[in-house]
């Protein structure tokens, strides 16, 4: 399909339910296709929980166990569609349909066993954030290819922070080794430390990728959920802004990152991706992915990579689309520093650190 011209890129509000859900990946489609050909029924949504908001589709579920932190753990027989779950997201937020909130975090954590990385779409994910296309994973790409089941676990009933709208704060990913194209990952997410902020309560989700046992890959992204009667956290002292660090670099984000990004990641929040959705929520106009924006300082910084570290990132201002914005980066003694600022009036975007 041949890229839609930006100033056609608007979706509908039926648009925001029905269209930008659907992964437009070509090798992802396929495989979406392949996964429905198996489900039992018609009826039931790809990740086997329609019209069973707990999940408990027996063609979805492998078992049930408790962990050793005490929360249920429930085994996926395979990733979620997150097309499905977007959906139920946004319906959530219409009056009268959506569920109510829990006061803490559930007691819950979700698994699946063998996941394969398509090469095309690894090229895809590549040729969007930046990365040279090899067959090593991008530390970002992990985080993308378990994405459907941390979403599953933000959309499961009684979840404390609506996903349609939550502001993604912060995200910490820890690389153990290498993990190369070829080798299957087994997922297992859960979300913890549900805390009160200024503007509202944030909480950790945390998604871990093993190989044969053994954990390989670890990320926690932090999010905000905006609430007007907050718990009222300790506010910051903003204070003057300091100087940006010299730029090593300027890149024009052009509108359709968000789109592109949607497309390769799994993830149509349609503040990314339309403007009337970006309205919706108190956006202007469409803002870059946080993890686009991650992804994109890593791949500057790829051939200086260790084969172990933590990249760890705050996400500051959102990116608008379009803009130009500013990356510097500096050595230290233990890795690197790095940042992204607005390239017109120095306003940062993002800060960030490799150990």
């Amino acid at each position: 399909m041949a890229p839609r011209d930006h100033e056609d890129d608007d979706l509908t509000l039926h648009d925001l339910i029905e269209g930008p859900t659907r992964d437009l990946t070509a090798a992802r489609a396929a495989a979406l296709a392949r996964t429905q050909a198996r489900s039992s029924s018609d009826d039931h949504e790809v990740d086997g929980t329609s019209g069973d908001p707990q999940g408990s589709q027996p063609h979805d579920r492998r078992g049930e166990a408790v962990g050793p932190e005490g929360r249920r753990r429930v085994a996926l027989e395979r990733l979620p569609a997150s097309g499905a779950l977007y959906r139920r997201a946004l319906l959530g937020v219409v009056p009268g349909v959506g569920g109510r909130r829990g006061a803490d975090v559930p007691g819950l954590e979700l698994a699946v066993g063998g996941v394969a990385v398509d090469q095309r779409h690894l090229a895809d994910y590549d040729r969007v954030c930046g990365f040279r296309l090899t067959d090593r994973l991008p530390a970002t790409y992990l985080h993308v290819l378990g994405f459907p089941l941390s979403l599953r676990l933000m959309t499961s009933p009684g979840f404390p922070i609506p996903l349609t709208g939550v502001v993604h704060v912060a995200n910490r990913i820890t690389v153990h080794r290498p993990v190369e194209a070829g080798e299957s990952v087994d997922f297992h997410t859960y979300a913890e430390n549900l805390r009160p902020h200024e503007r509202g309560r944030q909480l950790d989700v945390v998604l871990v990728g093993s190989i044969g046992g053994e954990e390989v890959w670890r990320g926690v992204s932090t999010y905000l959920g905006k609430e007007r009667a907050s718990g009222g956290g300790p506010r910051r002292d903003r204070g003057d802004r300091p100087a940006p660090p010299a730029a090593s670099a300027r890149w024009r984000v052009a509108p359709r990152v968000g789109t592109d990004y949607a497309r390769v990641s799994g993830d149509h929040n349609p503040i990314h991706t339309s403007k009337l959705g970006a309205r919706l929520f108190g956006f202007p106009r469409p803002i870059a992915h946080g993890m686009w924006s991650k992804a994109r300082c890593l791949a500057a910084l790829e051939p200086r990579l260790p084969e172990a570290y933590t990249v760890d990132v705050s996400f500051k201002l959102p990116v608008p689309l379009p803009s130009t914005v500013a990356f510097s980066a500096s050595a230290t003694g233990a890795g690197w520093d790095f940042a992204l600022h607005s390239a017109r009036d120095g306003r940062p975007h993002l800060t960030g650190s490799v150990r």
